[in-house]
């Protein structure tokens, strides 16, 4: 993404007046990935209340990690022309998200009142945005 400034500068030197117009393009830091998530990527836990997606990320380095900000987004459960943003519970699932330096887990898990959660059986879309920052502490 492309921020585009125009910066109109102005001078006064004996009465008359000097403008300069200047264009600035600054391109934007953050990065957006997009997965899918194919339905043989969910492992099941024991106790059968959890599945759990482990995608490979490799843009996602110690830096995202220790300081910098990483947003994940679903497909919504229901309308596919659209994402959520994890965490979120729907209809008694939970669906959760853990970062590391290469990758994310995924996870869909029963909340207290809810059944187990089914495999999804299509795939599901997954973006991933990074967002740079500076350590100010």
């Amino acid at each position: 993404m492309r921020n585009l400034i125009l910066l109109l500068l102005c001078t006064t030197t004996l009465g008359l007046v000097s403008c300069k117009k200047d264009t600035i393009i600054q391109e934007t830091s953050n990065r957006t990935i997009i997965f899918n998530i194919q339905p043989d990527q969910w492992v099941q836990s024991p106790d059968a209340g959890t599945y759990t997606a482990t995608i490979d990320v490799p843009e996602i380095d110690q830096l995202n990690v220790d300081i910098e900000g990483v947003l994940v987004y679903l497909d919504h459960p229901v309308n596919k022309s659209s994402y959520i943003q994890l965490p979120y519970t729907y209809e008694g699932i939970a669906y959760s998200y853990e970062h590391y330096e290469g990758g994310i887990k995924i996870d869909i898990q029963r909340s207290v009142y809810s059944e187990d959660p089914l495999k999804p059986n299509v795939a599901i879309r997954m973006k991933v945005v990074l967002i740079p920052s500076r350590d100010v502490t």
